[in-house]
Parts: C-alpha cells; structure tokens; sequence
C-alpha cells in the first residue's frame, strides 16, 4: 500500500516540477530577477493547480492514507495559494521589466487576456468555494459551478502558459502536457468513468425508518449475488438516490451508520436539514441508489493502540461513533466509552434505545451522558452547553491515556477541541469528523 508519506513527497515533487525543470534544464534569462520571480510564480501555481483535481478525483490509493476530508479541505487551502502567487505574478513581471502595460493596457496579445481572464475567474472560483453557503447557493448549485469554472481555468491556465512562455524548452514543454494529461484524466475519470461504472451496479432502498421527528436511516441492499464493499465503523460514502416523483437527484456524503459486521445491507442516517434532504422521508423502498465508498478515517479501527475512548457528539454527529459502538458490540470489544452526546431537545435524540440497550449489554463497557440545552421541564439529566467546565467535570482529569472521538457542528467541534486542550489533552489524541467537505 502507497504510503501516506509517498504520496506527500511525489505530491511535492509534481506541484513543484516546473521550478525543478527550470532549474535543472538552467533556463537562462534576459529579464530581471523580479521579473524571473513573476514566472516562477505562475510555474509554482500551474503546478498546484494541475493537481488540484487528483486530490478530490476519490482514487481510493490517494485518499486512503489521509482521508478525503482531509484531502478536501487541503484542496481548498492549496486553491486559495494558487490565488496568491498568481496575484503576485503579473505585478512582478511589469516591475522586473515587462513594463505597467502588461497590466494596465487593453492592447495586449490574446494570450495575455486570456492569463487575464483565467485569473479573474480562479478568483470567483475560490469565493464561491469559500462562501457559497453565505451566497445562497446549494450545494448542488455551488457543485455545479466548481466543476464548470474549474474545466474552463485549468484550460485556459494550460493554453495560456504554453503559449505566452514560448521560450519553454522541449522538456518543459513535456512537462507541462504531462500535468495537464493528469488532472484531464482525474477529472474525466471522476465524471464519466466512476458514474458509469456505479450505474452498472445500483443499490435499492430496502427501507427507510424515522430515528427522531427529522432523522432518517435509509437502509440499502446491493444487487442480487453481489457484495456489500468493506468498510470500517465509522467512514462515509457518497449515495445518489434516484427515486423518480418529481425528486431531485443529487449526490451526497453520508456517514455509514450500520456496523461492518452487517453483511446484509449498508445504511445512513441522514438529517433534514437542506432543500435535498427534507424529502428524504420521501424515499420509499424499491428506489435505486448509486453509492460510493467508503472514505475517511475517523474510526478507531484506524489506531488500534486506542483502548479508553470518549465519544462526544452533537446532534447528526451521533452516526459515526454509533457505527463505531454498533461494530465494538458485535465484537465484543474489551472497551471503555464515554459517550457526551449534546441535543437541542429529547425528542432529537437518535438511537436512544439503542444506546442505553448497547450500556446495558455491558460489551462495551459504555456510559451514555445526554446534555439538552432546551430541555423538557421533567428532564432530570445535564443541561446547556457542552462547555469547558462541563467537559472537566464530565471527563475528569485522567486524560493522558484516553483518546477522543469529536464529531459535531464546526462551531461545538471547535469549542470541545479548545475545552479539551485546557484540559492537557495532547493534539494527537484528538480525533475528529467535519460534517461538511
């Protein structure tokens, strides 16, 4: 298996190929070094951005030593770099001696508007990937948008490189059709191939049961004589249901809830909290579903040295770590488990049976401690916030050798993060799953 430091240095290694092409091959220059600097830049950023698709393609030997969230969101950083150095290459390049006509004048070759064009739009690209909830846009929408500006700036970041550097040796010239071939292919594969594929072989929904008064799990077989995909507790997927009756048909990730021990089905538990998913109660068995997985690496399969757990949630953050619960009860796993589970009412409470069924059983050994911040006047358990205070009265100070599972809204995930560095818990004992990619 590819390791995940590999992957690092040949991920270096390709984004910074066209620096290492010009200064193995001694490009010379007639410019000044400010202006060889503005190139170098647009190298610097072609580069990153020619991989910018590979990180997100789902190749299962890139995501799996980090995790696509994790891919996902070093995608977006990796963006708004590429924005920067390209901010910094027309400027440098008119100030190391190309002269403010470079950027101020309308009469320019094509190639330069079109560097000009690409810019503008690698700009919009990164707004709208930042803020396009703040934007009004679903995320299908956004999806949409992403996809097609994304096609049209790697286009024209390639066509414009190649012909406004015409001076490009042969072998960089090599290079930078090697580049291009590879994020055409991730693309190509991530948008034609892989659905094609997951066509050939859909899923139908077996059954769709309410957990609250807005919390679905959608339970899925695969199709006659084939096998559900392995999978760890706790990794998600991506599902397209296609339900016909006027329902959208779009992809989603969602945590699979149901334990691997299940070979059956595979199933999700998803919350109305979108255009998408307030029809999910609609979804009737018999509909068909693409499903894609799994990914991540928020389970405690992924470090086997974890023996005392705490498991903090809140609201839909639950599904990850009950798969987790559901696999450690089907084998009988020696554990211990804390589970802080925060809700804004009893009736959002998924899984509460189940919870207190799996306490009960004893294998794990696990205590359930709910926390409402709007509770019933009758409730008798914890109430407000999971604070800092909460979380040292809840947990204890015996923290050295337990390892913490955080999946919750960003805000809380942020929160109980900060309470449990108060606390001396050490980073890399910390382990956490964002809601959104």
């Amino acid at each position: 298996m590819v390791t995940g430091v590999v992957l690092a240095a040949l991920y270096c290694l390709l984004t910074l190929s066209p620096l290492v092409g010009v200064a193995l091959l001694r490009m010379k220059s007639d410019m000044t070094v400010m202006h060889d600097v503005g190139t170098n830049m647009a190298f610097a950023a072609y580069g990153i951005m020619a991989l910018q698709p590979l990180l997100v393609s789902r190749w299962k030997w890139v995501e799996r030593p980090f995790g696509l969230d994790v891919l996902t969101r070093f995608h977006r950083n990796m963006g708004v770099f590429a924005v920067v150095l390209l901010l910094t290459h027309p400027p440098l390049m008119a100030f190391g001696g190309a002269g403010l006509a470079l950027i101020t004048s309308i009469v320019q070759p094509w190639y330069v508007w079109l560097g000009r064009i690409v810019l503008v739009l690698l700009i919009v690209h990164v707004v709208v990937s930042l803020f396009w909830r703040a934007l009004g846009l679903t995320f299908e929408k956004w999806r949409r948008v992403h996809n097609v500006l994304g096609v049209i700036i790697l286009g024209g970041a390639f066509v414009h490189s190649w012909f406004a550097a015409y001076d490009l040796w042969l072998p960089m010239r090599f290079l930078w059709v090697v580049l291009f071939a590879i994020t055409a292919y991730a693309y190509f594969d991530h948008r034609v191939l892989k659905p094609r594929e997951l066509e050939r072989s859909p899923y139908r929904v077996e059954s769709v049961t309410p957990e609250t008064h807005n919390v679905w799990t959608v339970k899925l077989v695969p199709p006659e004589g084939e096998k559900i995909y392995d999978y760890e507790p706790g990794q998600f997927h991506f599902i397209t249901l296609q339900r016909g009756r006027g329902l959208p048909v779009e992809e989603h990730h969602w945590t699979i809830s149901s334990s691997p021990s299940q070979k059956e089905f595979i199933s999700s538990t998803i919350k109305e909290s979108g255009d998408f998913t307030r029809t999910i109660g609609r979804t009737q068995p018999g509909d068909t579903a693409l499903v894609e997985g799994p990914f991540g690496r928020f389970s405690y399969t992924f470090c086997p040295e974890d023996r005392d757990f705490v498991f903090i949630a809140g609201g839909i953050g639950i599904t990850p770590l009950m798969a987790m619960l559901r696999r450690m009860r089907d084998m009988a796993k020696p554990a211990k488990v804390l589970l802080l589970y925060a809700n804004h009412s009893e009736k959002d409470i998924a899984f509460r049976a189940e919870l207190a069924e799996i306490a009960a059983g004893g294998t794990p050994e696990l205590e359930v401690v709910h926390i409402l911040s709007s509770p019933e006047p009758n409730w008798k358990g914890e109430t407000g916030r999971l604070d800092d205070a909460k979380l040292a009265r809840l947990i204890g100070t015996e923290v050295r050798e337990r390892a913490f599972y955080v999946c919750a809204p960003p805000k809380m995930t942020d929160s109980v993060i900060t309470g449990l560095r108060s606390l001396g818990v050490s980073y890399c004992h910390i382990r956490t799953e964002r809601f959104s990619l």
